[in-house]
């Protein structure tokens, strides 16, 4: 397997903060300077002593300030009254603090960051510092990895090696190359007190008595920092100072300290962009004993088709052969338990269970007359090991169900198993042979018998899924452990150990090589469904720096420790999965279906409220920051730009109209809360502002999604009964003719070209660029101030002389241009320099002038105007040819989808293909029920997200399929798209240009003589519409 990369915008979006902040200084191919040869003789004295190091920024102090403050308002983070600058040898060094979520590809975005600067500005000199060994593993195999990504994107890779102190001739390369270089560096590497670490500040005569962090910082690096809140303590500072950087960036999703933050990706921000999965969580508790010695586990209430549900119990029963032991059994009410256990004396008066209630928030049953057991509770006589193994069997449950149904779409499912002592995986004998530890062989148990009652079981016999488990029955070869190891004396044999001392725990290191190479650096291999390892066991050893995107269940058999320590081991398994072609399981892959099919479950060992409220807890901690309410301050002084490049800088009458219309369309409350319209329209065209507000809708809702509301985090509870809910096939309808020749018309796939017609796309950009291209001249604010009294606390008070403020604009002749104009906007818009060249030249002079004033916005704006109108010539010019391939039925088959049956989304189906249909919006809500309501229509379908039209602008996944009975209407076999809207003026860009390419293609089936209908797919807003088109 090979994972594969793509560009995605929140990553675009947070290399451009970075980058922008030194827009005009330049690029320099990079500053040549002698090296300090050292002393002694040898060969290496024959090498070119020749050095580079990063060219100095030419910027002033007060422009970046001024760009820092202008970018932080523009991701809508409060601007930085002092940026955070370090002094060395007399010029400035800036630190600037990035947060990225765990899961959103942090490391992916620092390194093309320094390809970027590179790119931009000629830097070549990175140095990445890491807190400890798994994290440094993880970065290497990340440049490993994607290199051929970067070598595509870029044209070239970087040169990338970790500092060894046995190996300082690295660094005579490092400082010798012109090409780009990056040393990975583990902060104990200068920080420790350690001989080892000592080797850097000191001069080595290996290394021709000279210091090697001399040799590094003569090249005048930039910093990334990897997790700074693990690497910066005091001591680290300090040392960090003597590399001399440039400047430093800090990466993490857990900052300690926030350095002039640039740019800012966080959990709220992650979730609500499903960047990651969704996370729900499994509780095992126990209940008082009410002075009894009975044991009961409710494991879980399955309900039916018909009657009140069925429980799954687990209990104690006496056997033919008089011993005592835990059985588990799916028991309907009422369940005596006293006469099913086998006459045993615990279970004696008061053990009836009745009351099966499934019903969201009750999931319980009743004991006796008035006591109530909930699903994952526990009652009577346990120990700690009764709850571990009660965890480890719903962890392997969980797995299953989740393995079962993303099997069929090729991705393999990780369990993770956090446990506090290698003991409790793992034991020795007196000839140090290992023999399985208490959760080991708890989990072998468990999974066999799980996996022998579901090879049993008929409804999974034959599949492939079935195949798969029947050849990994035995639970040994399916887990694995990743913990520190001691080498056995005398022996080459090797057994796991914990922590043995305070600075391996520290770094967090593994020394068995085969786990670590498989978790660590065979992340391809773990992904894959030859390797037979499913379940890892560890302890702390796998936080940051580990993560593989495949994990879909967690397991705490250890006291989680504080908050923030629970987030980052939940973080472990929030990464978007991949499947067996590496391919992402992303929102524009599977549309609304992201979160059904990446879901991370949690087997917590406490109660859902406790989970969800301290989770909650951090959550509001971290976000402290964001504005929790709708206020007008929120927008005073905000410059809102719409699509022409116009912008409007709100006052406070501005920002109490917009306070208005918000309350007036149903988008906030009274008390300035976020409600349900907003969160149901905001990505439709329905979301819309009026007067002269409209246009900037983009603007204002950017605004509006930095509100923190609880309720957009929400934690699912898995042990509700409900989640048992299964979208299954209807038979009778999927069997129906109407159905299969409504399929066998729409199946074949296509593919499509774009004659562009170079001379109307010249006339038609030059056109609007001369229309709608705005470009403001940079502005600096200039204060003067005098001082007024020196404190002692605070040194000099400053005050600000009356008219003191005043704005200042530069000229174009003061502006130094540095930019491959024709380059930028050729890559931008994968048009030819020639034809980029021409359309500058047509352009007004006034307009080309605007590129010396702002020469970002400028190529930014520009392209964008040029890939409008490439668009527009997408909808007029495109072309399918439809191919032999057509898409199997098995997209129906094999398109498992779990929820809850109180989901007011989720709706029973009397016509459709499928048992439950889940509808998005309150216009699909009314169109499904007219489906089922209406005699014409004899089956319908919402297509399954895997059929595709393949166009320009991404995968195109139409809404419905829908058969009407022959005679009935003119145009019998229909595919339509339900918007709220049918005005294309309110449809969005790429919006449009997919239903128009959708068109095409349906014209293209209809011209190749596969169907006979000339009108067979279109944009209706309810069923009297779709009607109205049908009948022709």
């Amino acid at each position: 397997m090979k994972l594969q990369f793509k560009q995605q915008q929140f990553q675009l979006d947070a290399v451009a903060s970075v980058v922008n902040v030194f827009a005009g200084q330049g690029k320099h191919s990079g500053f040549d300077y002698h090296m300090d040869k050292g002393q002694g003789t040898g060969a290496e004295l024959d090498m070119n002593f020749i050095g580079f190091r990063n060219a100095p920024i030419q910027l002033s102090q007060d422009i970046v300030s001024q760009k820092v403050r202008k970018i932080q308002q523009d991701n809508h983070l409060k601007p930085s009254k002092n940026l955070s600058i370090q002094k060395v040898d007399g010029r400035p060094s800036y630190n600037l603090t990035i947060e990225m979520e765990t899961g959103t590809g942090k490391t992916y975005t620092y390194i093309r960051t320094l390809m970027e600067l590179n790119k931009q500005y000629g830097w070549l000199k990175f140095i990445i510092v890491v807190p400890s060994i798994a994290i440094r593993e993880g970065v290497l195999k990340s440049f490993e990895i994607m290199a051929d990504h970067f070598q595509m994107e870029y044209g070239k890779k970087p040169r990338y090696f970790v500092y060894d102190s046995s190996r300082l001739g690295e660094l005579d390369k490092f400082a010798n190359s012109s090409d780009i270089q990056v040393m990975i560096i583990n902060s104990q590497a200068f920080n420790a007190t350690g001989a080892d670490a000592r080797r850097i500040h000191t001069e080595q005569e290996s290394f021709r008595w000279r210091k090697p962090i001399d040799v590094i910082a003569a090249t005048n690096p930039i910093l990334i920092i990897d997790e700074p809140q693990s690497v910066e303590g005091k001591k680290t500072k300090e040392r960090l100072e003597d590399f001399k950087p440039l400047f430093t960036l800090r990466y993490s999703a857990t900052h300690k300290d926030k350095h002039d933050m640039i740019y800012r990706l966080d959990a709220l921000d992650a979730y609500n962009k499903k960047l990651v999965k969704k996370i729900a969580v499994k509780t095992v508790e126990q209940t008082s004993t009410t002075g009894t010695q009975g044991y009961l586990y409710l494991q879980e209430l399955v309900p039916q088709k018909t009657g009140a549900p069925k429980a799954r119990i687990e209990f104690e029963m006496r056997t033919k052969a008089g011993d005592v032991k835990r059985v588990t059994k799916l028991v309907e009410e009422p369940f005596a338990l006293y006469e099913e256990s086998g006459n045993l004396p615990a279970y004696q008066g008061g053990w009836t269970l009745s009351h099966f209630d499934a019903r969201e928030g009750e999931n319980s049953i009743q004991i006796g007359a008035n006591r109530k057991l909930h699903v994952g509770e526990v009652i009577g006589e346990t120990n700690e090991d009764d709850i571990r193994r009660i965890q480890i069997r719903e962890t392997i449950a969980s797995h299953l169900q989740k393995e079962e149904g993303l099997y069929k779409r090729g991705i393999k499912v990780l369990s993770l198993f956090f446990i506090d002592e290698v003991a409790k995986y793992k034991c020795y004998d007196e000839q140090n042979d290992a023999y399985n530890g208490t959760y080991a062989q708890m989990f072998e148990e468990e999974y066999e018998a799980q996996v022998k009652a579901l090879l049993a079981d008929p409804n999974h016999h034959g599949s492939n899924f079935w195949h798969y488990l029947n050849n990994h029955q035995e639970g040994n070869p399916v887990h694995a452990g990743y913990f520190s190891v001691d080498k056995v004396k005398k022996s080459d044999k090797v057994k796991f150990v914990d922590y043995k001392s305070a600075t391996e725990k520290r770094n967090n290191q593994s020394n068995d090589k085969d786990a670590f190479d498989l978790i660590m650096k065979d992340k391809e291999r773990l992904l894959s469904f030859d390797e037979p390892v499913r379940f890892i066991f560890s302890h702390s050893a796998l936080k940051e720096g580990w993560d593989n995107p495949n994990v879909f269940q967690i397991c705490t058999l250890k006291n989680t420790g504080t908050e923030t320590e629970k987030r980052q081991k939940i973080g472990r398994g929030m990464r978007l999965a991949v499947d067996q072609k590496g391919v992402r399981q992303d929102e524009e892959l599977l549309g609304a279906d992201v979160h059904n099919i990446n879901k991370l479950t949690v087997i917590a060992n406490e109660s859902y409220e406790d989970f969800a409220k301290n989770l909650q807890r951090e959550l509001k901690e971290i976000l402290a920051d964001r504005p929790s309410k709708v206020e007008v301050d929120l927008f005073v002084d905000k410059v809102l730009e719409n699509e022409a490049g116009q912008k409007l800088t709100v006052t406070k009458e501005v920002a109490k109209e917009i306070e208005r219309q918000l309350i007036k369309q149903d988008y906030i409350d009274s008390k300035g809360n976020l409600t349900t319209t907003y969160f149901e329209q905001k990505e439709t065209s329905h979301f819309t502002l009026s007067e002269h507000l409209a246009g900037y809708e983009v603007a204002v809702k950017d605004i509006l999604e930095t509100i923190y509301d609880a309720n957009r985090y929400q934690i699912e509870r898995e042990n509700d009964s409900e989640v048992v809910f299964a979208r299954e096939i209807n038979p009778d309808n999927y069997n129906r003719q109407e159905f299969k020749r409504l399929w066998e018309s729409i199946h074949h796939k296509s593919t499509y070209y774009v004659e562009f017609d170079d001379e109307e796309l010249i006339e038609k950009s030059v056109k609007v660029i001369n229309e709608a291209l705005f470009v403001k001249k940079p502005s600096y604010m200039i204060t003067e101030a005098e001082a007024r009294e020196m404190k002692a606390e605070q040194g000099l008070d400053f005050k600000v002389n009356k008219d003191g403020k005043r704005q200042a604009e530069l000229d174009k002749s003061s502006i130094q241009l540095r930019y491959d104009l024709l380059g930028e906007i050729a890559s931008r818009t994968e048009l030819k320099r020639k034809t980029v060249a021409t359309i500058l030249k047509q352009i007004s002079p006034s307009k080309f002038d605007m590129f010396a004033y702002n020469p970002e916005a400028f190529i930014q704006r520009t392209s964008r105007l040029i890939n409008e109108q490439k668009a527009s010539q997408v909808i007029e010019h495109i072309r399918y040819n439809i191919l032999e391939e057509t898409f199997d039925t098995s997209v129906f088959t094999d398109n498992p989808e779990s929820g809850k049956l109180s989901d007011k989304r989720i709706l029973e189906s009397q016509k459709g293909v499928y048992n439950y249909v889940k509808v998005d919006s309150d216009t699909e809500r009314k169109f499904k029920e007219e489906l089922d309501q209406f005699e014409e229509v004899m089956v319908y379908t919402k297509l399954p997200s895997e059929f595709k039209i393949s166009t320009p602008l991404g995968a195109y996944n139409p809404d419905w399929a829908i058969a009407f009975r022959d005679g009935s209407v003119k145009h019998v076999y229909f595919v339509a798209e339900t918007k709220g809207s049918m005005s294309s003026l309110q449809l969005k860009g790429a919006e449009l240009a997919k239903i128009e390419c959708a068109k095409a293609h349906f014209k293209a089936l209809k011209e190749k003589g596969l169907i006979a209908d000339d009108h067979m797919y279109d944009v209706v807003d309810s069923y009297e519409k779709l009607l109205e088109i049908v009948r022709g």
